[in-house]
Parts: C-alpha cells; sequence; structure tokens
C-alpha cells in the first residue's frame, strides 16, 4: 500500500504460523491500519485514507519496537464503511455490520495466538463509531485487549501561519489530508486542486457540526456540493504534510507506549 519499510520479522504475514507463535507473548501488541478506498474529490487518490493509516501505523511501529514495545503490524483493512460516499464512482464499501463481523473474526483468529492485545490505527472517519462498537465486543467475547486511535490529529485549518481557516468543517479531502498525501504519495496527487467547500452555516451553529459538536447529523458527502470535498485543500502543501505526518506518527507511538503498560486493576 506504501513505500515505508519496517523489519520484516515485524510484519505479522511475513512470518511463519510455528515462527509467529514463537515470537510472541501476551505482551504482544497486534497493529491493525484500518482506512478506506472512497471518494476523495477530484484530486486526491480512492486509497487515501488506507495509504496514511499504513504509513502512520508503520512509522509508529518501527518507533514503538525501537523503544522495546512488542508490537506487530498486521496488513490494512482497507474495504471500510464509506457509505458517505455510496453516490461517487470508485468508492468501494462494505456495510457497517458486515465490517463489525470482519472485526470480530479478525479478533477470533488473533485470540487464537499467544498475542492479547489488539490496536487499530485508523485512517477513515465513518470507521470511527464501529470500532467502538468493535472493540468492547473483542473484549467481551474473547478477553482481548482492544484499542483504536485515529491516524493522526485530523484538526482543521486555523486560518494561522498560511493555513485556511476550515471553521472546524475541514473532514475530507481539505488543507489537511491534501496536504499529508503531498508529502506521502506527491505523484497520486492531481496538479490542480479544488475550491474551497466549506460548510459555513453548518459551523457558525453551536452544537451540530463535525470535530466534537454533540449533536450528530446524519449526511452524504455529496450533501455539501457535488466535488466531495468538505473543507478547503488551497493551499495544501508537502511541507505542512510533513508536520501533520510527524504529529500523527508521535501520537501514535506514544498511544502504543500507554497500551503497552494499561491494565484495568
Amino acid at each position: 500500500m506504501t513505500d515505508a519499510h519496517l523489519p520484516p520479522t515485524r510484519r505479522w504475514d511475513d512470518l511463519t504460523g510455528p515462527s509467529l507463535v514463537a515470537a510472541t507473548s501476551e505482551r504482544s501488541v497486534a497493529v491493525v491500519p484500518i482506512g478506506a478506498i472512497e471518494h476523495h474529490g477530484p484530486h486526491l487518490p480512492l486509497r487515501t485514507d488506507s495509504l496514511v493509516a499504513e504509513a502512520v501505523a508503520t512509522a509508529a511501529v518501527e518507533r514503538a519496537v525501537a523503544a522495546g514495545i512488542d508490537a506487530w503490524l498486521l496488513p490494512t483493512i482497507t474495504y471500510a464503511k464509506s457509505d458517505e460516499h455510496h453516490w461517487a464512482p470508485g468508492t468501494l464499501w462494505i456495510e457497517g455490520t458486515t465490517l463489525l463481523d470482519q472485526l470480530i473474526e479478525l479478533g477470533r483468529a488473533i485470540a487464537m495466538t499467544p498475542v492479547k492485545t489488539i490496536a487499530f490505527v485508523n485512517g477513515h472517519g465513518g470507521n470511527v463509531m464501529l470500532l467502538g462498537w468493535a472493540n468492547r465486543e473483542l473484549r467481551r467475547r474473547f478477553g482481548l485487549r482492544s484499542f483504536s486511535m485515529p491516524s493522526g490529529a485530523g484538526t482543521a485549518g486555523d486560518g494561522r501561519d498560511g493555513r485556511p481557516d476550515e471553521l472546524g468543517q475541514g473532514i475530507h479531502a481539505g488543507f489537511g489530508e491534501t496536504s499529508l498525501m503531498m508529502h506521502l504519495a506527491p505523484h497520486l496527487v492531481a496538479p490542480v486542486l479544488p475550491p474551497r467547500n466549506v460548510p459555513e452555516k453548518i459551523a457558525a451553529m453551536t452544537h451540530i457540526g463535525f470535530n466534537r459538536k454533540p449533536v450528530m447529523f446524519g449526511w452524504t458527502s455529496d450533501d455539501f456540493g457535488p466535488t466531495g470535498v468538505i473543507g478547503d485543500p488551497t493551499g495544501a502543501n508537502a511541507a505542512h504534510g510533513k508536520v501533520l505526518f510527524e504529529q500523527g506518527v508521535a501520537f501514535v507511538s506514544e498511544a502504543l507506549a500507554e497500551i503497552d503498560r494499561f491494565e484495568f486493576a
């Protein structure tokens, strides 16, 4: 999925079954990147979410291992709950219940190994609530310690230092995501960026909206216009993307360190 490198012994699927059992223990952490294959405007590739999640998880696992954490990178889950982009050709989405079943079966298989901890690194907002559901199912059914986290901070452009002000609504194919892709895979970013598309009326509301506003609402991405962009990709640049990537890697590696020492007692 990406050009990121990791020692082969830290990639779960590079090992044989017997060597995996010999190399892992109850202290091991199975790290699962999860993204999506979905419309990202006319300028970003369909695999944007999966590429970002895998790149961040790969670098974070490498950093965590260097810090003494027994982390293992599993293959990226790419087909996910992307029905908000169902209208856009190229989106490959599955039902949320189908994805939940897949995550539960994955947990069942991991529970058959010495590994008792799973951590999902998520690059797609449409997976968030479902991952919370899956965490509890994996704990209840198989006794796993199960965690999920975003692949980065996911903050919208704030209007400072040359960044566009996305009014807290830059959630899809906007300044941050476009900048990340310019850093990670510039050859996949179209040379002409679409115009700003920020839902300003929603941004003016106190309770309803994105990015941690308390009142959620049902939507599909074409509710905001024909491009599928929700944000402002204009002015995106690789330098800002590098900052976001490094912040994401630092966040995930720090989270893995907390997961390593997490206890319920």
